[in-house]
């Protein structure tokens, strides 16, 4: 009896919610690719309005797939299945749901932070073809609790930062990092047509680290070409990098992949930075399990890299949009790869 009730406890103790969620491989979009909507396949990466050239490959974008959420989280035995799976993580769940955060508003954010990323993706793909664009930066909410509540509102357009035009997001974040926190910065907005001074002073991200006053922004530009990208269930800025390689290549004559299956994550600004993600030990196993063979990885997570790289997946660094073609092109042509940038131990 005193071991059945042990085997019973233990069982309802396995079975009781853990404070964690479990991060495994998502599903994998080809930027080159296809997707189906309405039953429909329609290209993932759509261009009207200039000259575009076939393609051949793939370029693949990866996603992660939370388990868990504040309202819903996994067991403790799922947690101890996931710690035995190379290709899962285990995080708290305040690391993915702030607290206070409800799992809407995690969504919406990373709603707005995926819209941000196609069109800074966009910019960065125009940039490089040096095609001419105008842009403005548009505030799509204000967190409570920052800097900004009260003095930013949502639709206001940040025309400079500090005296400095801002005409995208990267000006906009360059601007405030110059700052830094604790020192009051001076904004131009436009209000209901209306321009208008305000100051604010910022303050440090969760990392300690970051300059930030607390607003969402959302680049907003204006394109001499339409480009449509159909992933409405996909959130979050890690898919950038991959946005931008596909409309580049898109835009090129030749086949910028050569026929090679590569993936890759990363951010991407206007200016061609390449930035951290999360999930990347996940995103590697998504691509191979994918079929891919080559892998760019942000610079940045090369610690995490190094760490988890599967076996059978080449994996190079980028810094800047730059780094990713040039490896792209180097793989594509079949060229010898020995000297393109890799993440040491």
């Amino acid at each position: 009896m005193l071991l059945s009730g042990a085997v019973v406890g233990a069982l309802l103790l396995g079975s009781a919610p853990a404070p964690y969620v479990i991060e495994k491989p998502g599903p994998v979009y080809d930027t080159l690719g296809e997707v189906l909507i309405d039953g429909e396949a329609v290209p993932l990466i759509d261009i009207e309005g200039a000259e575009t050239y076939p393609t051949s490959g793939e370029l693949d974008l990866l996603t992660v797939r939370i388990q868990g959420n504040p309202t819903s989280q996994p067991s403790w035995i799922d947690i101890a299945t996931a710690w035995f799976e190379p290709s899962s993580a285990v995080v708290p769940i305040e690391a993915v749901y702030p607290e206070g955060q409800s799992t809407e508003e995690a969504q919406e954010q990373s709603a707005i932070e995926m819209q941000n990323s196609q069109q800074e993706a966009v910019a960065a793909a125009l940039n490089e073809l040096d095609i001419e664009y105008a842009g403005v930066v548009d505030v799509a909410a204000v967190q409570e609790g920052t800097p900004a509540e009260g003095v930013f509102q949502a639709g206001d357009e940040i025309l400079a930062a500090a005296g400095v035009a801002t005409p995208d997001v990267s000006a906009l974040r360059a601007r405030i990092g110059e700052n830094g926190a604790e020192s009051p910065m001076s904004f131009l907005i436009r209000r209901d047509g209306v321009e208008q001074e305000v100051t604010v002073t910022p303050t440090l991200a969760e990392d300690g680290a970051t300059p930030v006053i607390g607003v969402i922004v959302s680049g907003t530009y204006e394109f001499p070409i339409d480009v449509s990208i159909q992933l409405s269930s996909v959130g979050g800025p890690s898919a950038g990098m991959m946005f931008a390689l596909g409309i580049f290549d898109k835009l090129t004559p030749g086949e910028l992949t050569g026929g090679e299956h590569i993936a890759g994550t990363g951010t991407i600004t206007a200016d061609g930075t390449v930035g951290a993600i999360g999930g990347i030990q996940q995103k590697m196993y998504g691509a191979l399990e994918a079929g891919a063979e080559w892998f760019l990885a942000p610079a940045d997570n090369c610690d995490e890299v190094v760490e988890n790289t599967p076996d059978g997946l080449e994996v190079f660094k980028v810094v800047t949009l730059d780094d990713a073609l040039e490896a792209v092109e180097a793989i594509g042509a079949g060229a010898d790869t020995s000297d393109l940038a890799r993440c040491e131990p």
